[in-house]
């Protein structure tokens, strides 16, 4: 049932309604946001284990 679910095609399409729905002009800002909520996420990630504990806990 699902041995061909994700082929080229399928992702063709994807892109193509994920372009009209969010429009060409936000798609690079949404981009550029991700990109940086990903980059503060991997580097809080990174001091959380760095840290010995000996900080206050969240």
């Amino acid at each position: 049932m699902f041995r061909n679910a994700l082929e080229p095609w399928h992702l063709l399409i994807v892109g193509l309604v994920i372009i009209v729905l969010f429009g060409s002009k936000k798609l690079p800002d949404t981009a550029r946001s991700l990109g940086k909520s990903l980059r503060i996420l991997k580097s809080e990630t990174k001091a959380m284990k760095e840290s010995d504990g000996s900080g206050t806990p969240l």
